[in-house]
């Protein structure tokens, strides 16, 4: 068992290049600093936390519930019949207009400087955060040992989980980053031998996202050093958006969940939560890409959703989704310009309807149409049962006994 006294040890033999950032003059440690630290440690400490005894589980709802990829997710119709996915487009809308109209005011102002406040011990020292977020996943999942990257992609190979942990050491270093992300993206290509490339991609724009941060952060003097950040905004955002999808395309799969949380659902029918627990999803993943007030506020509600699903969840659920997390923090200090640069109030509400629309129609498309190129189904196809009457994930193969197949109906 990985114990956090290793974590210490590992930290002490390393040498740990921290990235320039303000200092207050004299000897002493200024208070500006021991709040920096403090916002830092805060949540990388929930996330060390959870090592000692995590276990390994199926992720988000894979993490919790049976899942058959190769399904035929729901008509996209669907969708967009169902009454309450439009009453929180609907919701949604109405809340996105009205930050808009409060960012162009004089509140916008006081609204992002209190944020800023708040936020900047974080921002002072938003790479060493960054990169610590990046090392204390990675330890993480080598304690949960026998997955790629993320807790349902499971593996028998034990060197997978030494290389998470190689992973995590090379990150303290600029010149070593690379190599970090090189890994990162090595282990999803590896992960291919025993998953399908539809069941990965829920995890590409992510690695994606981490290893560009790792590389633009790994020089300083590169030209596109300042865009480190839009990249790993850009694949969080890509992740939600795109994971959301799941709760329109196979909402049976969240069915096992609400029927043993029924408290999930804030007393709400089923078939009303999932689809708006869907919207909510999505669109806050795109509100990541928005204005700054927008984008700022949707992490922060992301942050307390993700923190709010640890306790029904457990430990598990705060490893797999760590990264995310440590990344909204981020987001949330973030005080740059985001979002398209318009002039006059009419088109910045305007933009929100039209780019939310272009949002749904790119991933949903994207998902629908990829799912139909990859799998060779009938609508009516059944799903495979164990003989205990589970559905099953996969089909057992003992050269790759946790592949993501799914059998053919016999001729």
């Amino acid at each position: 068992m990985f114990k956090p006294s290793h974590l210490q040890f590992l930290q002490q033999e390393m040498e740990f290049e921290v990235f320039s950032y303000p200092r207050g003059g004299g000897g002493a440690v200024n208070w500006t600093q021991r709040m920096g630290r403090l916002a830092m440690g805060v949540p990388l400490a929930s996330l060390v936390a959870g090592l000692s005894t995590a276990t390994p589980a199926y992720a988000h709802v894979k993490w919790f519930a049976p899942y058959v990829v190769g399904n035929a997710p729901a008509p996209l119709s669907q969708t967009l019949t169902n009454g309450w996915f439009w009453m929180g487009i609907a919701l949604v809308l109405v809340f996105f207009a009205a930050t808009v109209l409060v960012e162009r005011s004089s509140a916008g102002l006081s609204v992002n400087s209190v944020l800023d406040r708040l936020t900047s011990p974080i921002w002072s020292r938003s790479d060493d955060f960054m990169r610590a977020i990046i090392a204390a996943f990675f330890v993480a999942i080598f304690a949960v040992g026998g997955v790629y990257l993320t807790p349902d992609l499971q593996t028998p190979n034990e060197w997978v989980s030494w290389l998470q942990l190689l992973i995590a050491l090379l990150v303290f270093s600029r010149r070593t980053m690379p190599l970090a992300a090189a890994g990162i993206i090595g282990l999803w290509v590896i992960a291919l031998r025993d998953y399908d490339l539809f069941h990965l991609l829920d995890y590409l724009a992510l690695g994606v996202g981490v290893a560009g941060y790792l590389v633009l952060a790994a020089n300083p003097e590169g030209k596109w050093y300042g865009q480190r950040f839009a990249i790993l905004r850009w694949g969080v955002a890509i992740a939600l958006m795109w994971s959301s999808l799941e709760k329109f395309a196979y909402a049976e799969w969240f069915y096992p969940l609400v029927e043993e949380r029924p408290f999930l659902t804030f007393g709400m029918p089923r078939d009303t939560f999932i689809p708006m627990a869907g919207v909510a999803e999505f669109t806050m993943g795109f509100g990541l890409l928005w204005s700054p007030l927008i984008r700022r506020l949707s992490a922060v509600a992301l942050i307390v959703i993700f923190t709010a699903a640890v306790y029904p969840f457990g430990r598990i659920d705060l490893v797999g989704h760590a990264l995310i997390m440590g990344t909204l923090f981020l987001i949330a200090a973030d005080p740059s310009p985001s979002g398209l640069k318009l002039n006059g109030l009419a088109p910045a509400v305007g933009s929100v309807p039209a780019g939310l629309l272009a949002a749904l129609v790119i991933i949903a498309g994207t998902y629908w149409g990829l799912h139909g190129v990859f799998y060779d189904y009938q609508a009516n196809q059944p799903a495979p049962v164990a003989p205990d009457g589970e559905l099953l994930t996969h089909v057992p193969n003992a050269e790759h006994p946790h592949g993501m197949s799914v059998p053919q109906p016999h001729q």
